[in-house]
Parts: structure tokens; sequence; C-alpha cells
């Protein structure tokens, strides 16, 4: 590699780990396994998964020759292949890399297993989006790899980032059986109602920290760029659908919680059954939408989902800020923040089931428990609420569980 190339990869490294700063830090970076020699986290666009990287090397690797960040959208990759890279920054005493976007680089699963299997005196990390399916890949990694999800920052990270409050995550069945205890001291601090509202619109991506005023603009540039750029890295996705799909999203966006009518979006639309459905799962898998579906029933690729939800509350300003619905804002809240842990189907009677034991009616102060009624095991998630009392727990709490 010529000198000058070299340098440069070995500056840019050092300079993006110097200037990040490390006073915040997402719930996973503690979770990880650093010293496992092959790393994948994933995730949308927009979560923090490269400054995750970044902060990690500040406090592991700081001004040591031993680690360097890399890029692989870098133009240099287009010419030249990662794994001749790694073999000879490893003759520079390189052992540890971080690999940024390796669903840019075509090829990047087969190449990083033959670095695993041939170099083994090297760790990798590295980051990609939601959409790759680290066991679909024509290299096997499952037995390599261990996969790490990053999802959108909770209510509760968000509050650390930016009220600078520290609370401890909650598990769910701490939650359940003592939200009364958890909200009263938390209301002693802080008023959680206040910031719920911002959260909803303004806190689910940690980019918020740069510039509140553009943060809608900024989020509906992820989303485009999710549509018109990261989706083409699915098998078997036609990049000419783009402006279809932008059409299918506003359309969900601006009926949400939307049960799909699929002969009616066809005809909106002007595209087959089965090609929508194929949509729907390329924005699940890009972490945009979330399907749901009745509890005890096993999916497919081309079954209709019974609900659509967007995948956080802040999309809805975003896509269709003239069409926000609260009970939509609610339950894509419900839903992203319980997910992550826990699954989420539909309840026969109720909103939503999770684990299939929990039951939950979601809605504003004024929902009774007549949904309920009966029901093991059943709560009311309800909003605008600041305490808990009995089987009635604020919505608000459910962002305390990562």
């Amino acid at each position: 590699m010529d000198k000058a190339i070299w340098n440069r990869f070995r500056s840019t490294s050092n300079i993006l780990v110097e200037n990040t700063s490390v006073v915040f830090t997402r719930f996973l970076l503690n979770k990880i396994d650093w010293s496992w020699r092959l790393n994948a986290i994933l995730g949308a666009r927009g979560v923090g998964k490269t400054t995750l990287l970044l902060q990690h090397m500040k406090q592991n690797h700081f001004k040591s020759a031993e680690a360097i960040y890399v890029t692989l959208d870098d133009y240099y990759f287009s010419e030249h292949r990662l794994y001749h890279f790694i073999e000879e920054a490893r003759t520079l005493g390189i052992t540890h890399f971080f690999l940024d976007e390796v669903h840019k680089y075509p090829g990047w699963a087969r190449e990083i297993k033959n670095v695993y299997d041939a170099i083994q005196d090297v760790k990798l990390t590295f980051t990609g989006s939601s959409i790759i399916e680290i066991l679909k890949q024509e290299a096997d990694l499952s037995r390599r790899a261990i996969e790490y999800q990053l999802p959108e920052l909770s209510f509760r990270e968000y509050l650390s980032f930016n009220r600078d409050v520290r609370f401890d995550s909650v598990k769910l069945m701490d939650l359940l059986e003592n939200a009364q205890d958890i909200s009263s001291d938390i209301s002693k601090t802080i008023k959680p109602l206040v910031h719920f509202k911002t959260y909803l619109e303004t806190g689910a991506y940690p980019f918020f920290i740069e510039n509140t005023e553009m943060y809608g603009r900024r989020l509906q540039r992820t989303v485009q760029l999710v549509i018109d750029s990261d989706l083409q890295f699915i098998q078997g996705y036609n990049p000419q659908n783009a402006k279809k799909i932008h059409q299918l999203l506003y359309i969900l966006a601006a009926n949400v919680p939307f049960k799909p009518n699929i002969t009616t979006l066809s005809k909106k639309i002007g595209i087959t059954r089965n090609t929508i459905i194929q949509y729907f799962h390329y924005l699940e898998k890009a972490e945009i939408i979330q399907m749901i579906y009745p509890s005890g029933i096993s999916t497919s690729i081309l079954q209709k989902p019974e609900k659509i939800l967007l995948q956080n509350p802040n999309l809805a300003y975003a896509i269709a800020p003239d069409a926000v619905n609260s009970g939509s804002l609610r339950e894509s809240f419900f839903v992203s923040q319980v997910s992550v842990d826990h699954e989420v189907a539909l309840h026969r009677q109720a909103d939503f089931i999770v684990d299939g034991k929990y039951t939950f009616e979601v809605g504003g102060l004024s929902k009774q428990q007549g949904q309920i009624q009966n029901i093991s095991d059943a709560y009311l998630a309800l909003d605008d609420m600041e305490k808990s009392v009995n089987n009635v727990i604020p919505l608000w709490m459910f962002g305390l569980l990562y």
C-alpha cells in the first residue's frame, strides 16, 4: 500500500477517535464481548453504530497503534481488496480492526470469513445496515460472528443524553411488579411527561444533540437515503421501485396504525399484491415500519401483516407531519421499546400480548379496564399520567426497559 494512502487511513482513524465524546454511551457498548474475534453490530441508519465503535476505541485503544477504524465505503476499496488491506496492516502491528458500513463493500461476507479463517491473531468488529441478514450470506458467518442489534434510543437513554439524569434500565417483570415505586422515585427527580412529549417528536435518534431545529429535515433525509440507497443491498430488490416505496411509505405513515387492505393499495400504487407485501418486508428490514401479527401464528415473507406501525414515533412527524395521530404514536412507542427484548403480538381482545403472557391495552387517560377485564396478567399502558396505580402503568415507563 502506498505510504500516503496508509497515512490517510491512520490519520482519519486517529482524528475520529480523538474527537469522539464518551460522556454519553449507548447501553449496547457494555454488552458486547469485545474479546471475541468477530462481532457484528447492525442497526438502522442514524442510531449511532459508528459512534459506538469510536467510543469503544477511545476507551480501550486510544493512541494505540494496534487498532484502526476504517469505513468500507472509502473509494480505496472500490479497487482494492479488504483482505489485502488487513493482511498488510497486520504486518504493521494492527490486530484490532473496526470496519464500518460493510454492506457497501461487494462480497464483504466472504472476505471477512477469509480473514477470520486465515489471519487468526486479528479481531474484527463490523457495522452494517439492519437490512443485512448474516445467516443468509453466501459465506457462512453464523458460526463465527456474534450479532448485536442497536435499536433507536430508548426514552431512558434520551433522558441520560439530553437531561444528564441517570436511571438504570428495568426488566419488564420488575416494571410490572414495582411500577408504583419506580414511577414515584423518578418523578422526584424529573417531570417525565414534559420530556416524554419531546422524545416522541425528536428523541429517538442521537443526532438530535447536534441541532434540534433541523432534526425533522435530517430524519426525512435519512429515510430517503434508506429507500434510495440502502435497500439496494437486499437481494432481489429493484432500485427502480424506489419511487413506489416512497409513495407506499407516505400512505402508511398517514394512516398508522394501519390494517392493510392489499387490494386497495395495489390499485392505488399500481403494483401487485405480492410486490406490496415484499415492500412491507423491505421497510421493516430497514427499521422504518413494524409489522405486527396475531399471537401464535407463523409468518412468511408473503403473509399480510395484521397491523403496521412506524418503527418509532419520530418517523410520523418526519414523514407525514400533517397526519400525526396520538393513538399511533402511543402504539408505535410501546412496540418499539418493548420489542427490543420481548416478543410482541396482537391480542384477540386487547392491543398487544407480550411473550405470550402479558396483555396490554395502550391509550390515553380516558381508557378504561373493559377490554382487559377477566384477563390475567393484564395492564393498561396510559399516556398523560406520571405515576402508576395498580395495573395502570404510565406509557413513558416502558421507555426504561433498555
